[in-house]
């Protein structure tokens, strides 16, 4: 087994219909449930225009040497439409990961739920009016190499976020976010309660009757002085 050059053919076992659930809740719905600390950083966001707005699939991670695509070649020929394929790069913006061919393979040929790239992507005049969801941190018109090494479904870091093959990427217009996969199902349960909570609040705001008086006990339990007066 050679660390660094490797591909996994195979990953925990998942339930698809998992995904269709989660395609049904907001991203930031789910990120306050999970204490906000697993949202993909870095400026990666989403490029493109999918219909769906929100995107949902299991990890088919890729360690990828900075700039080189090798390996996310490999698992575009792997994916299938549950997948989410989730690239790491060493954090490097000089060469674009793919461009408007291989989102084209990702997307008409594999049928792929999504791609989240830690890196740029070209042709984005293209890629930006497309009906799939592609997260990455930008545009460069540099192509990337193709010489490897790298690997396929091992644990990768994206984003400040550690990622492992088969966990739940969730992603909209807001962002993306790891939800591991053993525990997908518990977090749905509470992220469902959450979005449905959420939603009378919205609606209370819009209507006029939101409680704010939460806003000055918490000023004052933190000491701030109100003054009966004008700035002098």
């Amino acid at each position: 087994m050679t660390i660094g050059n490797r591909v996994y053919l195979k990953r925990p076992a998942f339930d698809a219909a998992l995904r269709k659930e989660y395609e049904q809740i907001p991203v930031a719905n789910i990120a306050d449930t999970m204490n906000r600390i697993a949202v993909l950083g870095n400026g990666i966001r989403l490029l493109s225009s999918p219909k769906k707005p929100i995107m949902a699939g299991f990890a088919i991670t890729v360690k990828a040497r900075a700039g080189d695509n090798l390996m996310l070649h490999a698992a575009l020929d792997m994916a299938t439409e549950n997948d989410v394929i989730v690239v790491s790069n060493e954090g490097d913006r000089s060469r674009a990961l793919m461009g408007e061919i291989m989102v084209a393979y990702a997307h008409c040929s594999r049928k792929i739920a999504g791609i989240v790239l830690d890196g740029p992507v070209r042709d984005i005049d293209a890629l930006s009016v497309l009906d799939f969801p592609i997260f990455a941190t930008g545009a460069n018109p540099a192509g990337p190499f193709k010489e490897g090494p790298g690997e396929v479904n091992t644990p990768i870091a994206v984003g400040g976020v550690a990622v492992c093959p088969g966990d739940l990427i969730v992603g909209d217009a807001d962002g993306a976010i790891v939800i591991p996969l053993g525990d997908a199902r518990a977090q749905l349960e509470k992220a469902q309660a959450y979005s449905a909570f959420d939603a009378g609040k919205v609606e209370a705001a819009k209507n006029g009757s939101a409680n704010r008086q939460w806003v000055k006990k918490s000023l004052e339990a933190k000491g701030v002085e109100f003054i009966d007066d004008s700035w002098r």
